[in-house]
């Protein structure tokens, strides 16, 4: 242990800043603002957090937490549990937090994750006390070397007062040079991110902090939570088939090359999949430039379509991790992981012309997409960085299957019970029915389009009928208001959105079932 303490804890005098868990956990104190690492289940805090918690059962204790995204090592579920969490930010993926965000229990901030540390930089919200952030090993000047995420923490362990370090032994040290650490200046005197490519390097490969702010270090051994991402099915298998059709048409047309432009892709199995479409395409010598590195990342690599990939984080299926991580070497020099304010920063999205493939809970007939509430009140997760992206995206694509709960629920509605990406930033819609091409459309033609080609019957014949009426009241944007969320209000009254007359095909749910779906 003391040769391994001399490898990760280079600066000697922090040595004797190793401690426990619950130790560690004494620095933070209720009413605090806390901010943790951790994007997408990769590179989290996993013991303070718990000792946390364990602390909230004799002692009244609530706490702000701020993070990159989501979390992993059921972290936010047993901080729900235990009363700890007054508010929650900017983006969760856990059914017990979910629920009590759902309840009214925990405030949930949603924002694009592109903005988080930009309002903690100008002080438009409360400011971070404490820093809990995990890294591979401190270095010689005190500096931070982050695991398999960015995200947020390296303007949280700058921001903050004081930071507690979990230091990682399940991490390789290999790990160390993958990181590109840009942090930008205070406005107005704020320079362009110099960033020209996928694969340029701005940064350092550290966070860089006064090592007098770290006030207590714990050693640990938890793995990062494995993606809950699961395989191809025969309808994302369509949707990629779709996808890759299209694409092959832009490059007949002129306007993309083989290489296409960088590609961001979301975070899910859809996303997942339709990534993994590209390795039996006619398309070679691709980049990426996203969020969340998943296992279709390093398939690509592995089958020689990507040449590079900057992210913020890595996020892995079991299997895929051990093959990854085991052999990080093989894939570090094509590798880059970033702060998520520059890795989804709206400037250099534009500027290098992403891609943009993210994913819908539904979409209207006008192309406005519902990203984050069921039925229009229940929150799921968060929009995440989709919005960062779709608005500022060379191409963004949103993808979603045709029906949900076993055709019960069509995703694509009359209108969209919420609205997270306006029709203006949204240019394709794709369902496993097929795809349909936005750009250039009125509202109007909109409609037939993702209605011929997107939504499956007998939901479609419905969208037909629905537009036909709504067009003889005219209007830029046609709807028979009194309409326009029947389906969402018959699917929590019957638990199906489908007529009746179609019901008798499907098992519908009696109306308390339903309401549990929500």
């Amino acid at each position: 242990m003391q040769n391994q303490l001399q490898d990760r804890i280079r600066l000697p005098a922090l040595r004797e800043r190793v401690t426990t868990a619950e130790a560690a956990a004494q620095w933070i104190q209720d009413g605090m603002t806390i901010g943790m690492s951790g994007f997408t289940r990769a590179g989290d805090a996993k013991v303070v957090p718990m000792a946390l918690a364990k602390r909230a059962s004799t002692e009244d204790l609530k706490i702000t937490l701020m993070t990159g995204a989501s979390l992993g090592s059921d972290v936010d579920k047993t901080l729900t549990e235990a009363g700890v969490l007054a508010r929650r930010l900017p983006f969760q993926a856990d059914p017990v937090l979910r629920a009590a965000i759902n309840r009214g229990d925990v405030m949930f901030v949603d924002q694009h994750l592109s903005e988080t540390v930009e309002l903690l930089r100008t002080r438009q919200m409360a400011p971070i006390d404490i820093a809990v952030i995990e890294a591979v090993a401190i270095t010689e000047t005190g500096a931070l070397i982050p695991t398999t995420s960015v995200g947020n923490s390296a303007s949280f362990a700058i921001l903050a007062d004081k930071v507690i370090v979990e230091i990682n032994l399940t991490q390789s040290l290999e790990l160390e040079g993958l990181h590109d650490i840009f942090i930008p200046k205070h406005r107005p005197q704020r320079e362009p991110m110099p960033l020209m490519s996928v694969q340029d390097r701005i940064g350092t490969s550290v966070i860089e902090i006064p090592p007098e702010k770290i006030v207590a270090i714990v050693i640990t051994e938890k793995l990062d939570s494995a993606s809950n991402i699961l395989p191809a099915d025969h309808e994302t298998a369509a949707i990629a088939a779709h996808l890759v059709d299209f694409f092959k048409n832009e490059v007949t047309q002129g306007r993309l090359t083989k290489s296409l432009l960088p590609m961001q892709a979301g975070i899910g199995t859809i996303a997942n999949a339709v990534m993994q479409g590209f390795i039996n395409s006619p398309f070679e010598h691709l980049t990426m430039y996203s969020e969340v590195l998943q296992d279709s990342t390093f398939d690509l690599f592995d089958a020689g379509k990507l040449d590079f990939a900057s992210g913020s984080s890595i996020t892995l299926s079991p299997q895929k991790s051990r093959e990854v991580f085991g052999n990080i070497g093989k894939y570090k020099d094509r590798l880059v992981l970033r702060p998520q304010e520059v890795s989804n920063h709206p400037e250099l999205i534009r500027r290098l012309g992403i891609i943009a493939i993210n994913t819908a809970l539904e979409a209207d007939i006008y192309g406005n997409v519902n990203s984050t509430h069921v039925m229009g009140t229940h929150m799921m997760n968060g929009i995440g960085g989709s919005g960062d992206f779709a608005r500022n995206a060379y191409l963004s694509v949103f993808a979603t299957k045709a029906t949900a709960k076993n055709g019960l629920i069509s995703s694509i509605v009359p209108m969209v019970s919420h609205v997270d990406h306006t029709e203006h930033d949204v240019d394709i819609i794709v369902t496993e029915v097929g795809l349909a091409d936005l750009r250039g459309l009125a509202p109007r033609e909109r409609a037939q389009v993702i209605i011929n080609r997107c939504v499956a019957e007998p939901y479609r014949a419905m969208l037909n009928d629905y537009v036909e009426r709504a067009n003889q009241g005219g209007g830029q944007t046609p709807h028979v208001l009194q309409e326009a969320f029947s389906w969402h209000q018959k699917f929590r009254e019957t638990g199906s959105m489908l007529p009746v007359n179609a019901q008798a095909e499907h098992k519908v749910p009696e109306k308390e079932e339903a309401l549990a779906m929500v």
